[in-house]
């Protein structure tokens, strides 16, 4: 047993050295950079400023709106996400003609790079070209991202749903799909109808899935950027400038890499 432990590890071990370096080393190399001043365009170099980078990022009223906004974002986004994966999921444990055509299709957007996504939609988006403004326009609705905040806003919202909702509702089905049937056949010989079945017994076995492919959600609406950049660059104005696109601004223009 002790023999095939160490097999084990032995086999692991490349792997684990493998997320050190690109993991765990460059997080730690971002802590260190924290405590410095550090602009690459200076001769003086790096300066200690212990944790005054952080004193300042808490009273940085720019770092502060793009938190909430980006907040606000990952919320908007992820129960949107989770109740439309959830019901087609559901749909698609019926049988029906086409089953498989549909699910090879919201398969279709996962495969697609988001910067692909980003231009997808600024195609879809342009005041000239576009299918959005045009079909909008005829039941007399102005749609123009660039100059309406709240549109660009839910443009951006609308965009990460129809990228991501397809991940959820395949992750969720095949939660379903891999429940054992007696729970259900024997509530359904009780006299429990489709509601009882859904909130009693399909619910709680699907609560760890739930949990954990929302958690993956949250993680990757907080951190979207490649999209959002393609799409509006954060504007009109700070409409949709979320933290990871406020980052990369202030690196862009200050070179402050011990600030953010």
């Amino acid at each position: 047993m002790r023999a095939f432990q160490y097999k084990a590890w032995g086999l692991l071990t490349p792997t684990l050295v493998i997320l050190i370096f690109i993991g765990l080393l460059p997080f730690f190399y971002v802590i260190y950079l924290s405590l410095f001043k550090y602009n690459i365009w200076s001769a003086i170099g790096m300066v200690f400023t212990g944790v005054d980078n952080f004193r300042k990022l808490m009273f940085d009223s720019d770092f502060m709106y793009s938190l909430g906004t980006g907040l606000t974002f990952v919320a908007i986004t992820c129960v949107l996400q989770m109740f439309l994966g959830l019901a087609i999921a559901l749909l698609l444990t019926n049988e029906f003609v086409g089953k498989g055509v549909i699910r090879t299709i919201l398969a279709l957007p996962l495969a697609i790079a988001p910067i692909t996504i980003g231009s997808i939609w600024v195609l879809m988006t342009n005041p000239d070209i576009g299918p959005l403004p045009y079909i909008l326009h005829k039941i007399g609705i102005s749609y123009n991202i660039g100059v309406n905040a709240n549109q660009a806003f839910f443009t951006v919202v609308l965009m990460d749903v129809w990228h991501w909702t397809p991940f959820i509702t395949l992750t969720l089905l095949a939660g379903l799909t891999s429940f054992p049937r007696e729970p259900f056949e024997a509530a359904i010989v009780d006299g429990a109808n489709k509601w009882q079945v859904l909130r009693y017994i399909t619910f709680p076995l699907l609560t760890p899935v739930i949990l954990t492919v929302l958690f993956i959600r949250i993680m990757d609406a907080f951190r979207i950027f490649d999209e959002v950049w393609m799409l509006t660059s954060g504007g009109p104005g700070t409409a949709t400038r979320f933290v990871s696109i406020e980052v990369v601004r202030r690196i862009l223009v200050s070179t402050d890499y011990g600030y953010f």
